[in-house]
């Protein structure tokens, strides 16, 4: 080893979903929303000034941050803006996890998690889910640096209720609680309210689920004044200009189409609701969900397997190789027209596979 490589931080990097770039593929593998997002947004994006690009953008992300403050009904002062809820979520760790006391969050759970702890040295605890897949409120009641929960979870889909995070968050008010709603907007219960009687309760959601920006990298955080304010002074001792002007203006201007956010809702909804009967009619054990995903497993062909013969006729899912979920798919709802070939597809998998075996 060279001397300069043994002052390299080193950790074993988040690994993010496949973005294959060949055409006539279906994408079910990381979570995108498979509608566009609102008119508005497509209007406010043309007639943004490219001449102003040449300018750096409002540092304070003021136009994304007053709509937020107005949708939300929050005070000023109450929302902090980033390049997509990893990045806020990484300034999270970085601005309230500093004691020697592991922070806490599940065994299974968004696995960004354990990078940004390694990252920045934050030690951690990973309290095993129970059988169910569930949290088990009493693993988090024990001395602990923070907590971070997303809520749903991913890659499970299981949503927790809100009167359940706040037992949580009631017995750590002397650290700061995280939970992640990326998902919430599927039909998970939003812990947002409780801002108001917690003030060490920090609420995380992102514009690339719901809203359809994944491309935009729009992330946002909201609680009280003094933990905006923290992550802000972070977020300014690193990189004032964050987010362009674009995102800026988009991710306003989606806030403005309330009745668009709310029927691409209710399509992936309904899509997701049957997809789970199509895949349970198939012989799959399929766990509850309150996202844009379903978590699968069929008991006759390995998670392995079915995601490689998938991948081979162009469909692209999610597979996770930990010991727990390796039997597992992720398959986040495409259009109806999508999930139609999918399941066409899974059809001739698992026919062939039947069949094999029959004749073993």
């Amino acid at each position: 080893m060279k001397e300069w490589e043994k002052n390299v931080r080193r950790v074993n990097p988040y690994i993010a979903g496949e973005q294959p770039q060949e055409d006539n593929i279906i994408k079910l593998n990381t979570n995108e929303n498979p509608y566009p997002p609102s008119p508005k947004v497509k209007k406010a994006y043309e007639t943004t000034q490219v001449d102003k690009f040449a300018l750096y953008p409002d540092p304070m992300s003021s136009e994304l941050v007053q709509a937020l403050e107005s949708y939300y009904d929050l005070k000023r002062g109450q929302v902090f803006v980033g390049v997509g809820s990893d990045d806020v979520l990484s300034l999270s760790f970085l601005t309230f996890f500093n004691s020697d006391v592991p922070i806490l969050f599940p065994d299974i759970t968004y696995s960004f998690y354990p990078v940004w702890a390694d990252v920045y040295r934050i030690p951690f605890e990973c309290p095993p889910l129970d059988d169910n897949f569930c949290i088990r409120i009493e693993d988090y009641k024990k001395k602990n640096g923070g907590i971070v929960i997303a809520n749903p979870n991913a890659p499970t889909s299981i949503g927790m209720k809100a009167s359940q995070i706040e037992e949580i968050v009631r017995a750590n008010r002397d650290v700061v609680v995280i939970v992640d709603e990326a998902y919430v907007d599927f039909g998970g219960e939003t812990v947002l309210p409780l801002i108001e009687r917690y003030d060490n309760l920090l609420v995380v959601r992102t514009y690339s689920k719901s809203r359809s920006m994944a491309g935009m990298r729009i992330g946002f955080a909201m609680g009280n004044e003094a933990l905006i304010r923290a992550l802000t002074d972070v977020k300014e001792s690193i990189n004032s200009y964050t987010m362009t002007m674009a995102s800026i203006r988009v991710g306003a201007a989606s806030l403005a189409d309330e009745q668009y956010f709310q029927e691409n809702l209710a399509k992936v909804v309904t899509t997701r609701e049957w997809c789970e009967k199509e895949l349970e009619r198939r012989g799959f054990f399929v766990l509850p969900s309150q996202t844009n995903f379903l978590f699968v497993r069929h008991e006759q062909i390995s998670g392995q397997e079915l995601f490689e013969k998938l991948r081979e006729q162009k469909i692209f899912v999610r597979h996770f190789s930990g010991a727990r979920i390796k039997e597992y798919l992720r398959i986040t709802m495409g259009t109806d027209e999508q999930m139609k070939a999918f399941l066409l597809q899974l059809d001739k998998i698992l026919e062939k596979n039947i069949d094999n075996k029959v004749h073993l």
